[in-house]
């Protein structure tokens, strides 16, 4: 899956604070991420954040 840095991720599940939508600081094995909810960020294995993405928005795209 092509996830680059800047794009922004919708999940399955939302984050605590309601938020889906997740922007990728960094990939590589891991992804950190950062809530577009609440600023929370997190540190995840790639399968894991890859199984879960429903959508990619990517950085520059409008809706």
């Amino acid at each position: 899956m092509d996830v680059r840095v800047g794009d922004v991720v919708r999940l399955k599940k939302p984050h605590p604070c309601g938020s889906f939508e997740w922007e990728v600081l960094r990939t590589g094995i891991d992804f950190r991420m950062r809530c577009i909810g609440c600023s929370h960020q997190i540190m995840a294995p790639r399968v894991q954040i890859e199984k879960n993405i429903r959508a990619i928005r990517r950085e520059g795209e409008t809706e």
